[in-house]
């Protein structure tokens, strides 16, 4: 799978996990040079709190764009750290 931002692929793996229709991406696949902190957290109730990155790609900024969970609730074990995307970031094979 691979994921991609403004003509950019921003992270590939072929090893995702898909829940709730999102594919989560391990950390060490995310190109990282596209990645910046964000201060936005979510709450799930039975994943845990989410984090968020914000997409910087040719000097355009998709705030909040990709989100992942620090740490999880034991049902969302198998996500823990993995990354999905949304706000236009397209995920496809």
């Amino acid at each position: 799978m691979k994921a991609r931002w403004n003509g950019q692929v921003i992270a590939e793996s072929d090893d995702t996990v898909v829940v709730e229709g999102n594919h989560y991406f391990p950390p060490d696949t995310i190109n990282q040079e596209f990645f910046q902190d964000s201060d936005h957290h979510s709450y799930c109730p039975w994943k845990g709190t989410a984090s968020y990155f914000d997409v910087v790609v040719s000097g355009e900024r998709n705030a909040n764009a990709a989100w992942y969970y620090p740490e999880t609730k034991e049902a969302a074990d198998h996500i823990k750290g993995r990354i999905a995307f949304w706000h236009g970031v397209e995920v496809d094979e």
